[in-house]
């Protein structure tokens, strides 16, 4: 066994485009003709992550937590899927959603980029996302690391300044009370 796994570390790099690992410059999903392009992450759904957790190493392998992202993979509480997993979040993506656009989504078959472009995410406090529930898990569990505002929207229709200033405010007004 330990020859084995001494041949696959050496032949195992990294995807040039996702970062999982690979034998050659890009790995079988970024390969794949059925790949979405406009998508990066290839763990999505409560389920990917929660086996992606238990397979890896808690040392050696964190979680950036995305609100939003966790929500459009299929979480409709993200606070859920964030207490499980809180011990190995290293950073967190603060995105609100906008579930009546998600759904649309799906039922349409939209890309994540068409799901983007008609409005699926915005920023804290301007969709249904409980930040107050969130951030408490955080602060409950010593979380010192970064609360990044973001929002994935059209900055013609929803100007970035402007949102991410709400964005902002509801966040800290939050973080403020706890």
């Amino acid at each position: 066994i330990a020859a084995s796994v001494g041949q696959a570390i050496e032949k195992l790099g990294h995807c040039q485009r996702c970062r999982m690992f690979a034998e050659g410059e890009l790995c079988p999903v970024c390969t794949s003709a059925s790949r979405d392009r406009s998508l990066l992450c290839v763990v999505e759904s409560p389920a990917d992550v929660d086996k992606l957790m238990a397979l890896t190493d808690p040392a050696k392998v964190f979680l950036l937590f995305d609100t939003g992202h966790a929500y459009f993979g299929g979480a409709v509480t993200p606070v859920d899927l964030l207490k499980k997993h809180v011990q190995r979040v290293v950073h967190v993506h603060c995105k609100d959603v906008r579930p009546d656009v998600i759904g649309l989504a799906r039922n349409r078959n939209w890309s994540f980029l068409e799901s983007v472009i008609n409005g699926a995410f915005t920023v804290p406090g301007d969709g249904t996302v409980d930040f107050a529930a969130l951030l408490a898990v955080l602060h409950a569990n010593d979380y010192a690391g970064w609360l990044v505002v973001e929002a994935e929207q059209d900055p013609v229709v929803a100007p970035s300044y402007a949102y991410a200033d709400k964005g902002y405010r509801h966040l800290r007004g939050l973080v403020d009370r706890l």
